[in-house]
């Protein structure tokens, strides 16, 4: 049940800057600019109040796969990633058999339709063979424009973005298909050349899936996508920061490249975040979790992560040194724009949703609200 009441007290992040001793207010789910007299006020001196986080590229967690999971464990991972502060998620399928993904795609843009989840993400099959990662190499398949429209069509609607390598015939067409369609084209996956990239950028692709990441390295003599995608405005670069994926000299360099407004954060997080070691599935393949990475047990392949997006906040802040300002638009306004939501979520603004993450001093979650009701209460927890 939402809740009317006023935050007091926190360092306040707004789309403006940082308002020490700041007051947010919530009314009936929503942002305020006001409130009736004798509405309750919660003292969060010593904390921070951020926009909730939105994660555009996500596969699962707490256990439960968006690909595979019954409608029940996906809630139950969408549920897991709002305990860690992320109260908008896309849901991302990994590479599988196309009737597979069309029935996935109708089942899931229900919950879409419902606002449970922001939408869908095709993360395969349109990718390289070469790049493939954890994507089960059987299924992949060229980026056909006829093939790509029936999946966002399965989607009713609720097709977010595609992920392609866009070098593979069909793969500009289907650039072109996706921008006119209002779907996101999403470069990854991809052995492309510079020059292709290019190409791609120009047709209308606009993000770049888990920059570095499942793609040729930066070259002197042959840059590829990375150098494409770095210097192009056009383009918002996907970072994973948990670690793992990304030498902080690369996440250094994003950010120096693209600036604070190009950059989103993800988590491309899979079934065990959240949920801990063991073995999983993803899609069509065996994976192994052993302290708190994820690789493919056949190949050693990196499969997705275990991050939930406090996480990749905290260490932005704490270990990368960027801004609080910085990192704020990078996992929630960001994101937010580029699903087309930020008239609803991303910012602190008076008249959008009443999602928010409170953070104490040491940058970790202590209370969560989405659309006005606490998912964690700082007041328990």
């Amino acid at each position: 049940m939402a809740v009317s009441t006023v935050l007091a007290g926190a360092r306040v992040v707004l789309p403006t800057g940082i308002v020490e001793n700041g007051r947010v207010i919530v009314e009936g789910g929503r942002i305020s600019g006001s409130t009736p007299e004798g509405t309750p006020s919660l003292d969060l001196a010593g904390h921070w109040v951020v926009p909730g986080f939105v994660d555009m590229h996500n596969h699962g967690g707490g256990g439960a796969s968006f690909t595979s999971g019954t409608v029940d464990e996906v809630l139950h991972g969408v549920h897991t990633h709002r305990l860690h502060g992320t109260t908008t998620a896309v849901a991302s399928f990994v590479t599988g058999d196309m009737d597979f993904l069309g029935r996935r795609a109708g089942l899931l843009s229900e919950l879409a339709e419902q606002g449970e989840i922001a939408g869908i993400h095709f993360e395969g099959p349109f990718i390289s063979p070469c790049r493939k990662g954890a994507h089960d190499e059987a299924l992949l398949r060229d980026p056909d424009p006829a093939e790509v429209r029936k999946l966002i069509d399965a989607a009713r609607g609720q097709a977010k973005m595609v992920t392609l390598a866009t070098e593979l015939p069909g793969g500009i067409e289907s650039v072109r298909l996706l921008a006119e369609h209002g779907v996101i084209a999403a470069i990854g996956h991809t052995d492309a050349t510079y020059e292709q990239t290019v190409e791609a950028i120009d047709a209308g692709a606009t993000v770049a899936t888990h920059l570095y990441n499942a793609m040729p390295g930066l070259g002197h003599r042959t840059p590829g996508p990375i150098a494409a995608l770095l210097e192009d405005e056009r383009i918002t670069v996907e970072l994973i920061n948990d670690g793992t994926h990304l030498h902080p000299a690369a996440l250094e360099l994003a950010f120096h490249h693209k600036g604070a407004d190009r950059v989103a954060f993800i988590t491309d997080a899979m079934d065990a975040a959240g949920f801990g070691d063991g073995m999983y599935d993803l899609g069509t393949l065996a994976v192994e979790v052993k302290d708190g990475v994820a690789r493919l047990v056949e190949g050693g392949s990196i499969a997705g992560s275990t991050l939930t997006l406090d996480r990749a906040f905290k260490r932005a802040v704490t270990i990368d040194r960027l801004p609080v300002e910085s990192v704020v638009r990078a996992i929630s306004a960001n994101p937010a724009r580029l699903l087309g939501i930020d008239d609803q979520v991303g910012s602190l603004e008076p008249g959008k949703d009443a999602d928010l993450v409170v953070l104490d001093e040491n940058f970790d979650v202590k209370g969560v609200m989405r659309r006005g009701t606490w998912v964690v209460d700082p007041q328990v927890a």
